[in-house]
């Protein structure tokens, strides 16, 4: 063979190599975006030499967002925060697979930048910043890592959820505004139309539950069924929605899914049930015109399951989940006897019985075995926990707490809650009332009836209570005459509403 040909064979064989390589590299790209494997992307909002940077120096990504990380620690501690956000983008999209950045980064601004604001709205923009930082854009890179899954639904329960941030009720003020708008206000939507919606209404709700808040309508109603009804509009129903994401895409690939991690996500549900049950929903007030958290008493019997799957999950720490399960069961049949569900609040006194017998059910009081207690003393022995004395100023005190809140729930249209206020002021006033006659003369404490009459007539004060329209509602509703009005009265003093969305 001649120098030639054999220049010419291997020019050929050279030019087949190169296109079975090109349709080879097309086929991995391919394969390697289906699986997430794909690790460069293109930064966003780039300055053109760091965007030139990470694209001719690619193997060398890492060093340059060590660059990033040293920059944006010096601006954090200058306090020259929106730079650093700025930063904190890049340097995610550098390492775009490695989930502590993306946890790091979101903790960093949801916890530790937002508290140096003291304005609310301040602060819920950063808090606001780091839940979308996860849910947005780390989820996109990392749809299959639990820990993504637990630290989102970790900053509903806690940094939204608990009450540990100076600003928590304006984070849950500003949340139920936001999430309103697609599961509605006064008037809520119902899941099933959500996830099959039939008019445009209902598809623009659907849509922008989709695509602003991430989260699949069809799932949302999944959730609510296995652990509701859930009030949409808290922080704490989003952490279980987020958790069971978790645990649903971990039972999608079991060999690649620690146990430990799923362990974590279990947590998050049952600790943010129980946290639905004490608060898990909006109950409306007629005088600030904003909103109040009150006991989802639907899903005790969920909590109570959750629980006792749990202690199924963690053998090892069966003890200590049974601690927590006992006190929801208290909390259970104190809030059932409260909202007059007294039959319902009777069944889970005997569930608390029978779990645990030989445990004291009232605080102090070492001998309170449930087979020794009725549900009535307990309930009573609660209600003066709440007061924390029983004096004679502090047990009226409570009589004439317990009888305003049965007026506002009543304004509140929850006559259930408002006959539980009142059955309670009744016992509480019926197991007082011997220690007013062994020491007649010496206690005052008057009939309850005449302390509900000074009650209501405080609220119906033309010049000192309610509202006119709210006087005249509750006037309506107990059957009373509502007392002549002033026709030249001031103007009611404006309000504060519902924060608006946040943008």
């Amino acid at each position: 063979m001649n120098g030639r040909l054999k220049k010419t064979l291997l020019g050929l064989l050279a030019v087949a190599l190169l296109a079975a390589g090109g349709v080879t590299q097309r086929a991995m790209n391919r394969d390697r975006a289906t699986l997430g494997l794909t690790r460069v992307e293109p930064l966003e909002n780039a300055p053109p030499v760091l965007a030139f940077t990470t694209v001719a120096l690619g193997g060398f990504r890492g060093l340059i967002s060590n660059v990033l990380w040293i920059r944006a620690n010096e601006l954090q501690e200058q306090d020259k925060f929106f730079e650093m956000s700025q930063l904190a983008g890049w340097i995610t999209k550098l390492q775009p697979h490695f989930t502590q950045v993306w946890l790091v980064q979101a903790w960093n601004m949801a916890y530790n930048i937002s508290v140096k604001f003291k304005d609310p709205a301040d602060r819920w923009r950063w808090v606001q910043r780091g839940i979308e930082l996860l849910r947005d854009e780390g989820l996109k890179y990392n749809p299959n890592e639990p820990l993504m899954y637990r630290e989102l639904a970790w900053f509903f329960q806690h940094k939204m959820g608990a009450n540990l941030d100076d600003a928590h009720r304006y984070y849950k003020q500003a949340w139920a505004a936001e999430t309103s708008r697609v599961f509605g206000n006064t008037n809520l939507i119902p899941l099933e139309a959500l996830a099959h919606p039939t008019d445009d209404d209902l598809r623009a709700r659907a849509r922008l539950l989709r695509e602003e808040f991430k989260m699949d309508p069809q799932f949302v109603l999944e959730v609510d069924r296995r652990h509701g009804p859930l009030d949409w509009r808290m922080p704490e129903t989003h952490s279980i929605y987020w958790a069971s994401v978790g645990l649903e895409r971990a039972r999608q690939q079991p060999d690649r899914v620690k146990k430990e991690d799923l362990m974590t996500l279990r947590r998050s549900i049952y600790q943010s049930m129980q946290m639905a049950f004490q608060r898990g929903r909006l109950v409306p007030t007629p005088i600030e015109k904003q909103f109040e958290y009150g006991p989802n008493l639907d899903i005790i019997p969920r909590v109570d399951a959750a629980y006792e799957q749990q202690m199924l999950e963690e053998p090892d720490k069966r003890n200590h989940i049974a601690t927590g399960h006992r006190n929801f069961l208290r909390d259970a049949c104190y809030f059932l006897f409260l909202h007059n569900r007294e039959a319902e609040a009777a069944k889970w006194f005997r569930v608390l019985g029978e779990k645990y017998p030989d445990k004291p059910i009232i605080d102090g009081d070492t001998n309170s075995f449930p087979r020794n207690v009725t549900l009535d003393q307990f309930a009573f022995a609660k209600l003066q926990e709440a007061v924390g004395e029983t004096s004679e100023v502090g047990m009226k005190n409570a009589l004439e707490g317990l009888t305003i809140n049965a007026y506002m729930a009543l304004l509140s249209g929850d006559p259930d809650r408002a006959a539980g206020f009142n059955r309670l002021a009744e016992l509480a006033h019926a197991r007082y009332q011997p220690l007013v006659t062994a020491r007649q003369g010496s206690i005052d404490m008057p009939p309850l009836a005449n302390i509900r009459r000074d009650v209501l007539n405080r609220l119906l004060d033309p010049a000192t209570g309610l509202p006119d329209e709210l006087a005249a509602e509750l006037a309506t509703a107990l059957g009373v005459p509502l007392p002549p009005r002033s026709t030249n009265a001031p103007p009611a003093a404006p309000t504060n509403a519902i924060p608006q969305t946040v943008r």
